[in-house]
């Protein structure tokens, strides 16, 4: 016990956590427009699954980071209007066509791999270049806050900036104000003008977006490499993310954090040689125990509600 609390009261222990939170941050927004929408993105694990490689795949062939999230971005466009397509044009069920993307891409990203390089297991052979560091000057030289403010990747400031806009974008705007008049009563919303399966599209393509900026993270700034399934359920865990961060962007930097933090004690777990069984539960676990705190609050302010009514 003295040792983990030694680990875990170290700067190192802090970056370590907003590093793992960022690609789950990403997620959870995206998981949060499309849930305004109406339209749950369940897709949101393979699509941050196929970005990762794919930005792995034209850094390396281009020689140039930004071309390689560039084309991570333009896959989860492309994954957004193939949901769009079977969902609103074929009349598909949406949580099975975000099951069958998640499938899909687990299996297509291993075979491209394998086409490209020969590899089935990790892109080693590909040179993909990675993200960069961003030093804030001055912050950079306050002892302690600076070490965990500044020296971050670039993509953890682009999330809290994320953050920020999502916030305006519910709060300020009309696509926002649209986006959540069509996912509370599309009925009432279409009968005032407002195109519904237009605005859910859009929802749908943002969501895909941020979760494929999220995706390219995990392998050209978590990592420097691709490996088969490396999203590891962080798709998923968005999913609860979202839940417990109340369908808010600042709610969903808090949830990211809190599973962040998860991800990293499981990593720090494993130097203490606690069971590789336990550290691979660790994040679900604190999934299970989030949703019981959830529950039990709505349970509370269920109860409190009715009985102001009451009276």
């Amino acid at each position: 016990m003295h040792s983990l609390l030694s680990m875990i009261f170290k700067v190192s222990f802090v970056t370590a956590v907003i590093r793992d939170s960022t690609p789950i941050l990403f997620a959870t927004l995206g998981a949060v427009i499309a849930s305004k929408a109406g339209a749950i993105n369940i897709g949101i694990e393979g699509t941050m699954l196929t970005s990762a490689l794919m930005g792995v795949i034209f850094s390396a062939y281009t020689g140039s980071v930004w071309i390689g999230i560039l084309a991570a971005i333009a896959s989860g466009m492309i994954i957004s209007i193939v949901m769009w397509y079977f969902v609103f044009k074929l009349k598909t069920n949406i949580i099975l066509t975000g099951i069958a993307i998640n499938i899909i891409s687990s299996g297509g990203t291993t075979f491209l791999l394998s086409t490209l390089t020969g590899d089935k297991g990790i892109s080693t052979s590909l040179h993909s270049k990675v993200l960069p560091n961003i030093d804030i000057p001055i912050i950079n030289s306050i002892p302690v806050i600076g070490k965990i403010i500044s020296g971050q990747n670039i993509v953890v400031y682009i999330g809290i900036i994320c953050v920020i806009l999502i916030e305006i974008l519910f709060n300020k705007t009309s696509l926002g104000l649209r986006i959540k008049a069509v996912g509370e009563a599309p009925e009432a919303a279409e009968s005032v003008g407002i195109p519904v399966i237009k605005i859910k599209f859009i929802a749908l393509m943002l969501s895909c977006i941020l979760s494929a900026i999220g995706g390219a993270y995990l392998s050209m700034g978590y990592v420097s490499w691709f490996s088969t399934d490396m999203t590891s359920g962080r798709g998923y865990i968005a999913l609860a993310a979202r839940e417990i961060a109340g369908n808010t962007g600042v709610g969903s930097l808090f949830a990211s954090l809190l599973f962040g933090a998860s991800d990293t004690l499981a990593n720090y777990f494993q130097k203490l040689k606690v069971p590789v069984e336990l550290v691979q539960m660790t994040p679900y676990i604190i999934t299970i125990i989030g949703f019981i705190v959830l529950s039990i609050v709505h349970d509370k302010k269920e109860k409190a509600r009715k009985q102001k009514s009451i009276n």
